[in-house]
């Protein structure tokens, strides 16, 4: 069962997303309309809408709700480039205007880590990614890839960081998806190209 966590601009649209992801299996457990109100800890995704957000270039809701929880962003075009969300940690962005189906994908996508991006021009990171490929992971995602550059197991990571080893896994494949790592090998240069330590206590 995946747990939903929705941050909507729109209670209209919020009662209509809520019957689909629930007529899908998929249970809302907080549906808010103002990033002052607490997410819930016990989703498995976060769903936010960007015109929820207090100012265009105000990502640190994002940034905070991505340390803990895949982050699924619902835009609604005014935004030309899903960049700055990625970098936030969000791990997929998607239309406002898809059907239900598509989002009820997408959020199921988001929290097995295989989610990006649904459109074509998020493909122009390529570039980024070749100069800096660990420039768009939350802070939490680079200490984890900065611990497997190190030969650290996923049960040694979640000691070091104090997190269990299922949320290691889910960084993990977070991480691949965003770097387009298919083995550790290639997270571990990506951690050095990124010059990642990722130390922590």
């Amino acid at each position: 069962m995946i747990r939903a966590d929705l941050l909507l601009s729109s209670p209209v649209y919020q009662i209509g997303l809520v019957r689909t992801l629930t007529s899908s299996g998929i249970t809302v457990v907080a549906a808010r309309t103002s990033p002052q109100e607490e997410p819930s800890w016990l989703a498995d995704a976060a769903v936010i809408d960007a015109d929820a957000l207090p100012r265009e270039d105000d990502l640190a809701h994002v940034a905070r709700t991505a340390q803990c929880t895949p982050v699924l962003i619902l835009d609604s075009g005014h935004n030309a480039d899903e960049t700055p969300f990625l970098q936030a940690g969000a791990s997929g962005v998607i239309s406002k205007s898809e059907p239900g189906d598509v989002i009820v994908r997408a959020v199921r996508a988001v929290t097995t880590g295989e989610y990006l991006c649904a459109i074509d021009r998020c493909h122009p990171q390529t570039a980024d990614r070749a100069s800096n490929p660990t420039c768009h992971l939350s802070e939490r995602e680079e200490q984890v890839l900065g611990q497997i550059s190190r030969g650290l197991t996923h049960g040694q990571i979640a000691t070091r960081l104090g997190i269990s080893p299922h949320t290691v896994d889910t960084y993990v494949k977070r991480i691949r998806v965003k770097l387009g790592a298919g083995n550790k090998a290639e997270l571990t240069r990506a951690a050095l190209i990124g010059r990642i330590t990722g130390d922590s206590t």
